[in-house]
């Protein structure tokens, strides 16, 4: 199993001192990994796959706030001394993930500085970027939604496709199915994706970035300057992505 993008960015001696303390978990699609204020007892830092982190309100159902993949961690408010889970999270796409105790950030040299670090950063990402999913509801076409979303999630697949229902999409986006197939459909027809059969590919990637809301390269921006590297380890290699 490779290493997480965070934690590729500790210093060497850090990174292999931690990923000692880690345990390798799998990520099963619908499976919950976390509860709303409910303590976390280990930090998740995926390799493959991707988490939805959603928010419930009064009775209405879950609404998607936010996706961490291979690029971030779960459970980084951890580090600002606070276990319990601000969100629910259910994994979104299979995958990977090294599993990390809470407790070795209190047992690491000089409280695991350089972790601590990247953890309080990516809290901060984090807030900004969920800033920007508030008003991105509130502005923008579901289509511009869903190409961004699309988008976020072929970040964090294998490939350029990933399984996912249209009845998924609709639930974790807050809107109703048919609003999906309409948007989904008109994506399709300009040759931006494919969808049979609760697999979607992106086939013209530029061209789903044009159609998306400026919120997606908005949410890179604040991780670049969050992080200070790129959210993906190809972006790094001059890749446009």
């Amino acid at each position: 199993m490779t290493v997480n993008h965070l934690l590729a960015h500790l210093p060497a001696v850090e990174q292999r001192r931690l990923l000692k303390r880690c345990n390798p978990v799998a990520l099963r699609s619908g499976e919950q990994i976390a509860l709303q204020d409910a303590p976390m007892r280990a930090l998740l830092f995926p390799v493959r796959g991707c988490l939805a982190l959603l928010t419930p309100l009064d009775a209405h159902p879950l609404l998607q706030v936010g996706m961490v993949g291979s690029e971030g961690v779960l459970g980084a408010q951890v580090a600002l001394g606070m276990p319990a889970s601000p969100v629910t999270v259910v994994v979104q796409q299979d995958g990977q993930a090294w599993s990390m105790p809470a407790e070795v950030l209190r047992h690491e040299p000089a409280g695991g500085a350089g972790l601590r670090r990247l953890l309080m950063r990516y809290v901060l990402v984090q807030l900004r970027q969920a800033a920007t999913a508030a008003a991105c509801l509130h502005f923008h076409a579901l289509q511009e939604r869903l190409a961004r979303w699309l988008l976020m999630g072929q970040d964090r697949a294998a490939g350029n496709g990933f399984a996912v229902t249209q009845e998924t999409m609709a639930h974790l986006l807050g809107v109703r199915r048919v609003g999906v197939t309409v948007a989904a459909g008109s994506l399709q027809a300009a040759g931006l994706i494919h969808y049979h059969r609760g697999w979607v590919t992106v086939s013209d990637r530029s061209g789903l970035e044009a159609a998306a809301c400026a919120c997606y390269a908005q949410d890179r921006a604040s991780y670049r300057l969050g992080m200070q590297f790129a959210p993906h380890a190809f972006d790094e290699g001059g890749e446009a992505r």
